[in-house]
């Protein structure tokens, strides 16, 4: 006979909206970024300096206090500001070619350049 158990542990639908989990929806180069504040992400390349500030205007949904505000399809007037940190490379991919029985083997490899931003500001839910 199994016994039953119970686990608080895990976060539910109920406990998720109505805690501090303050986030925001961003679209940024054909990608959905789900960002809070503080938190560090990495974006394509901009030629932009280390310490300036970026501004993401697509923003797509903003839960701040327990109350979650959808854009039909971006928010008006939101915006959410990002500090940036530098660059970033990413891991480098390899790429092989290869022809059978023709003695032709080629291997290139190539690192992604990407900017690493800090989220510093969202926008207030109205």
């Amino acid at each position: 006979m199994a016994a039953e158990t119970t686990s608080t542990d895990t976060p539910t639908t109920d406990t998720m909206a109505s805690g501090g989990h303050h986030y925001c929806i961003v679209s940024d180069g054909g990608r959905q970024y789900r960002v809070s504040e503080g938190q560090e992400i990495e974006v394509d390349f901009r030629p932009i300096d280390a310490g300036s500030e970026l501004v993401f205007d697509k923003v797509l949904a903003v839960s701040k206090e327990g109350k979650l505000h959808i854009g039909a399809p971006i928010i008006d007037g939101a915006v959410v500001k990002a500090e940036v940190l530098g660059l970033s490379q990413g891991e480098k991919i390899y790429v092989q070619k290869f022809r059978r029985r023709k003695n032709y083997r080629r291997r290139t490899g190539h690192r992604s350049v990407s900017t690493k931003v800090r989220i510093s500001e969202i926008p207030a839910v109205e």
